[in-house]
């Protein structure tokens, strides 16, 4: 589309069709960068608000909330007065004008290995709301120009996937610094009771996500699990808070003590359970008509063993401590319980996937081609898909946005005073782009997101496709480069410490690291937890991959003649067998790598899952999904296996059940029933 089409647009639209908000702000703010002594608010209503507001008044409302969205985005609108009024501050007189420089994002020139080490780091936040503040915080660094392309080390991929989406709604609240309101399981009094709490930072300790913050009913600072919150997390609607000076929740987090450790006493059944067996302290095998074995198992979260022993539903008992007896009853209740609701409509859109964010605005819009102009400034002449996948949008959403910045310029409406881009043969092309040549600077969101991640990287053993001595020393370098960049943004870097994604089996880790860089073949004992048994694989090792603090390796396993994914902390002994890799098969080149793997013997299973839960959706890779009423997904996904379903339900507790197929789901109430029946607690109510 040409410059001269562009303006012919504007010229035909303006009589009839009322200017979008998200074009309003960016002509306003198009308007206030491209001014050197300001412009009044007589011209900013006669040519911006000309078809938007109806009277002096209703601009006034306009112009100042437009204002406070500019000033989200980090450009502060300067007003002058003239001194020649005598008044001073004579709304006639006043002008308004952002300075060129405000905002902008500052020079950042990364190396290839800075490049990589930052895109590991943005990576690692997989689905959490700080993957999309990484996402766009990466997207800023290549509309500059100094982020090299470069693509992720075959051979070690970390993530972290937060505490669900507890997790999501705090750090969004901690941003907007509001106070929240949750349901919490009291650790003191095994009660559930409501907390109203000011959040001021997020950290993972002792392999659990915990909230720090200020909790009004006490008046005191609080720490809370978040896997311990028992509803959805509310924003405390029209209040807000100011964090203390100078927080830090990594030291916050360092002065937690471990839970100590206890005992618990378990009733197994003989020839089961084998990956709970191989850590117990103690087995007693007691002959009685059960045909049961006692057990002692040492931990020290019960709330985490408990969802551990509530997968395994009949097969086990616990006989104490009492705490952790209660948890498992809980849980399968919880299970029980949901099961036992009416059904929920089963409709499905057509498009596949709903969407679980929420609606977009003219913010997002106005955000994205702020990010949007600078990148085409330095990628002229990509093709339009091509861009519109690297903003993670529909080719027709991306020529929307197209559309409006060509309608969009300096109050004259003139031709040469629009935004001139055309996309002539799918390839588009910038030529005017009114200084909106750089991005905006990182928002505290994004600075904290990539920050955080870097400083998670720093125990990461050395990547597989880089030299030994390139992680460390272009991580260091990254992390000041970033750290200057963020400038005062940085702030919620220090609300949130992530865990070390630093594996725990690090000689397996270091095993497979060298064979794939070598290209050599590995033998290995792997414990099967579906299977409950030790099977010998040869493997072609592919890659490595983490969730959380559980790392995983990716090979073409020989005799299932098949990718698989072997958990490290499940493998018993790993040696090279002397033999290179067959090459029968390659990485896939998703990230991040797939837990699961579909098959056209797969099992598509119909879930409801609640708003905590609506997370396993993406977890298992649901094909389709569909909003509910009360925050919750339908979801279809495929199973390899529906055998260990009963075990996937009762281990959430509560989150997930089966609708369809109506025989899986028997099943896995039967399970249930009979997990509840050890207790003394099985269902009065009958499934179906």
């Amino acid at each position: 589309m040409t410059r001269l089409a562009a303006f012919l647009l504007v010229f035909s639209n303006v009589a009839t069709v009322s200017a979008s908000r998200t074009e309003r702000l960016l002509n306003l703010l198009l308007a206030l960068l491209n001014t050197k002594v300001g412009l009044t608010r007589a011209v900013l209503r006669d040519k911006i608000y000309h078809d938007s507001a109806e009277n002096d008044v209703a601009f006034g409302r306009m112009f100042e909330r437009d204002k406070v969205d500019l000033k989200q985005f980090g450009f502060e609108i300067e007003t002058l007065m003239d001194p020649r009024s005598f008044a001073g501050d004579d709304p006639a007189t006043t002008r308004y004008r952002i300075g060129k420089d405000c905002n902008r994002l500052p020079d950042v020139s990364l190396t290839p290995a800075e490049s990589t080490v930052l895109l590991l780091a943005a990576q690692l936040w997989e689905r959490a709301a700080l993957g999309t503040a990484a996402a766009n915080a990466v997207r800023k660094l290549q509309a500059a120009g100094g982020f090299t392309d470069v693509d992720l080390p075959a051979g070690v991929q970390p993530r972290i996937k937060p505490a669900g989406q507890a997790f999501d709604d705090v750090v969004a609240a901690m941003h907007g610094r509001n106070p929240v309101r949750f349901g919490y399981l009291a650790v003191s009094t095994g009660r559930e009771e409501v907390r109203e709490v000011e959040p001021w930072g997020l950290g993972s300790r002792f392999g659990q996500w915990y909230l720090v913050g200020l909790d009004r009913g006490r008046g005191a600072k609080r720490l809370f699990r978040l896997s311990r919150m028992t509803t959805a997390v509310s924003v405390v609607a029209g209040e807000h808070f100011d964090p203390p000076e100078g927080f830090n929740a990594r030291a916050e987090l360092a002065e937690l003590n471990e839970l100590p450790v206890q005992q618990a006493v378990l009733e197994v059944d003989m020839d089961r359970l084998l990956a709970l067996r191989k850590r117990a302290a103690f087995v007693e095998a007691v002959p009685d008509d059960n045909n049961r074995d006692h057990i002692v198992v040492e931990f020290r979260d019960p709330e985490q063993l408990a969802e551990e022993l509530a997968s395994y539903g009949p097969h086990v008992k616990v006989a104490g401590p009492a705490e952790l007896r209660a948890a498992v009853v809980r849980r399968l209740k919880a299970a029980v319980d949901f099961d036992a609701l009416p059904l929920p409509q089963l409709t499905f859109p057509e498009a596949g996937r709903a969407p679980r964010a929420r609606k977009r605005t003219s913010e997002d819009q106005l955000a994205r081609m702020l990010q949007l102009v600078p990148f085409l400034v330095h990628h002229q002449g990509l093709h339009i898909q091509e861009v519109a996948d690297h903003f993670g949008i529909t080719r027709k959403a991306l020529i929307d946005d197209l559309k409006i910045l060509i309608c969009s310029g300096l109050p004259e409406g003139y031709p040469d005073d629009l935004l001139d881009i055309q996309w002539e043969n799918d390839h588009v092309y910038i030529s005017e782009h009114l200084d909106l040549n750089r991005p905006v600077r990182f928002s505290e969101d994004e600075a904290g997101a990539l920050l955080t991640g870097l400083a998670m990287l720093g125990d990461l053993p050395a990547l597989a496709g880089m030299p030994e001595d390139e992680p460390g020393s272009a991580l260091e370098s990254v992390t000041l480069k970033l750290t200057g960049a963020a400038g005062q943004a940085g702030r919620l870097a220090g609300s949130v410490a992530g865990q070390s994604v630093a594996p725990e089996q690090s000689q397996a880790f270091a095993t497979i690291t060298r064979a794939i860089r070598e290209g050599q073949q590995l033998h290995l004992h792997y414990l099967s937890l579906q299977r409950d048994e030790v099977t010998e694989r040869d493997v072609d090792p592919l890659r490595l991959f983490s969730l959380d603090n559980t790392w995983y390796f990716e090979a073409y396993c020989h005799s299932k003649a098949g990718l698989r994914n072997f958990r490290l902390d499940r493998v018993e002994l790993l040696e090279p067998n002397g033999r290179p890799v067959s090459g029968t098969a390659t990485a896939e080149q998703d990230f991040p790598a797939r837990l699961f793997t579909p098959s056209d013997d797969d099992v598509l299973v119909v879930l409801q899952l609640t708003r905590q839960g609506a997370g396993l959706a993406d977890d298992y890779y649901a094909e389709r999904t569909a909003q509910l009423p009360d925050g919750g997904l339908l979801a279809e996904v495929r199973f390899g296996n529906a055998e260990w379903l009963p075990m996937f339900v009762s281990q959430h507790g509560g989150a997930v059940r089966i609708l369809e197929p109506e025989g899986l789901r028997q099943v896995t109430r039967a399970w249930l029933d009979a997990a509840l029946a050890e207790y003394g607690s099985a269902s009065d109510s009958p499934a179906g």
